[in-house]
């Protein structure tokens, strides 16, 4: 049974590309079924080969990496992507990552991770040069943030905001009801909607907020 990992690999710098087949050719568990110089030639060895992994350059005539990763993306194609850059800029990175793309390696740290990229795609895993994950902690808590509920003014709806700008202004909820023509019993909802989304608790607890918060409601 063949066990080795097939790549194709793609970067139009040919003495780059040497450099690369000449690593991946020591490499006994890697099979090299392919070279392209451009992003166009790569997308259509991609297609008719379907190796299991393809080592990418992001600047590439024609079509660049991120392209050939964006087209893998949209016709289902099951070549792991490894993106090699000379750019340490994080939307590059995000790019690359929202994508689908696993692997993610510096040009200068080629030589000594292109392998270990190589064989953790193949497998599902992720690989990011060391010196970038700083980035994928950012994308990380970025998603948390994201996933939490909001909570803080943003969580406000405007009528909530007017409220709580009255309230500020030590108006009760009778003179509020009476400023916005609402029954007492619906400012009394809001106030209840308003301090359940801050998180407060306590007779005063809203004025508080509220007084804390007037310049930005």
């Amino acid at each position: 049974m063949n066990t080795e990992i097939t790549v194709l690999i793609a970067d139009d710098h040919p003495i780059f590309r040497k450099g690369l087949r000449e690593i991946l050719e020591a490499e006994p568990s890697l099979q090299l079924v392919g070279e392209a110089e451009d992003g166009a030639r790569a997308l259509s060895m991609l297609r008719a080969l379907r190796p299991q992994v393809a080592v990418l350059d992001v600047d590439m005539p024609q079509l660049d990496g991120i392209s050939v990763a964006r087209a893998v993306q949209q016709e289902n194609l099951s070549t792991a992507i490894v993106l090699l850059t000379m750019h340490r800029h994080e939307d590059y990175f995000n790019a690359a990552l929202d994508l689908g793309v696993r692997g993610y390696v510096l040009k200068d740290s080629a030589a000594s991770d292109v392998v270990a990229a190589i064989r953790a795609v193949s497998t599902g895993q992720r690989f990011v040069t060391p010196l970038l994950t700083d980035y994928l902690l950012n994308r990380y808590q970025a998603a948390q943030a994201a996933a939490r509920p909001q909570t803080g003014l943003p969580a406000l709806t405007e009528a909530e905001r007017r409220i709580l700008k009255l309230i500020a202004q030590y108006k009760s909820s009778q003179e509020i009801a009476d400023e916005l023509f609402i029954s007492v019993r619906t400012v009394d909802t809001h106030r209840a909607n308003i301090a359940g989304k801050l998180d407060l608790k306590g007779a005063r607890a809203l004025l508080r907020f509220a007084l804390e918060h007037q310049g930005q409601l």
